[in-house]
C-alpha cells in the first residue's frame, strides 16, 4: 500500500531566496531586466524607503516641540549662532564639534581648558543655562538657543569674579590646567547655594581633578567668598 503523498492543508512549501529568484532558463529578459534583477531591485527599494522613513520618524520625535521639520545639518560645516557671555557669535562649525573646539578654535576662548578630552578631569567646565558641563562632551550644535558662560564671563566690567580674586589670594592653584573648571564648579556653586559648607565644596567638585592637590586651598577660597567657616 502506497503512502498518501496529498500535502497537508497547513503545508507551506519551504522555498529559498536562491530558488524564488532564480532565473529560469525559459524567462524572457525584458528591457534588459531578468525576473531575478527585477526582485532583487524591489527588495532593494523597499528597504531603502522603509529606512529613510524610518529616519525622518526618528527625527520627528527627537526634535524638540514646536521645531519638526527643522532642517538637517552636515556632515560639513554650517552657519551657526552660539550666545556666549551674552553675545551672539556666528561661527561656521561641523555638526561633530564639541563645545570645547568651538569655543577655543572659533571663538578664540581659550580660557576653557581641554585637558583629558573624554569628560573624565572637568577641567573644561563651562556653564549651560547656570548648569555646569564639560564642554568636551557637549556638541556645540546643543547649545544653539542657550546661554553659554566660560571662565572669561565671570569677570564683569574688567573686575574679577570674587571667586577668582580669592584663587590668587589663597593660591589655589598650581599648574592651572584644572583651574577654570575648578572655579566654574565653585562658581556654579555658590549660585545655587551662596552659603554652601566645606562638604557642598567638596560634592561640587567631586568631578574635578586637580594633579597638583590644591583642594584644601581650593576649600578655604571658596568658603571664604560665602563667608562660611570651614569647620561648619
Amino acid at each position: 500500500m502506497s503512502a498518501d503523498k496529498t500535502p497537508h492543508p497547513n503545508y507551506t512549501p519551504q522555498v529559498s531566496e536562491e530558488q524564488l529568484t532564480k532565473q529560469s532558463p525559459g524567462d524572457p529578459v525584458r528591457n534588459g531586466i531578468t525576473r531575478r534583477g527585477f526582485l532583487k531591485g524591489a527588495g532593494i527599494t523597499a528597504a531603502g524607503t522603509a529606512l529613510i522613513d524610518g529616519v525622518h520618524a526618528f527625527n520627528a520625535e527627537a526634535a524638540p516641540a514646536g521645531q519638526q521639520g527643522v532642517t538637517l545639518m552636515g556632515p560639513g560645516a554650517a552657519p551657526v549662532t552660539l550666545n556666549v557671555n551674552g553675545k551672539e557669535h556666528a561661527v561656521q562649525i561641523e555638526p561633530r564639534t564639541t563645545l570645547a573646539e568651538a569655543l577655543r578654535t572659533n571663538l578664540g576662548m581659550t580660557g576653557t581648558k581641554v585637558v583629558c578630552d573624554r569628560g573624565s578631569c572637568s577641567g573644561c567646565t563651562v556653564w549651560i543655562d547656570k548648569m555646569p558641563v564639560n564642554s568636551c562632551t557637549v556638541l556645540a550644535i546643543d547649545a544653539i538657543g542657550r546661554h553659554v558662560t566660560t571662565i572669561e564671563g565671570l569677570a564683569k566690567d574688567g573686575e574679577l569674579h570674587p571667586l577668582q580674586v580669592a584663587f590668587v589670594k589663597h593660591d589655589a592653584l598650581q599648574c592651572g590646567f584644572c583651574t577654570p573648571g575648578m572655579v566654574m564648579s565653585c562658581a556654579a556653586l555658590l549660585e545655587a547655594n551662596p552659603k554652601p559648607t566645606e562638604q557642598d565644596v567638596r560634592h561640587a567638585i567631586s568631578g574635578n581633578l586637580c594633579r597638583c592637590g590644591t583642594y584644601p586651598r581650593i576649600f578655604t577660597a571658596t568658603l571664604e567668598v560665602a563667608g562660611t567657616d570651614r569647620r561648619a
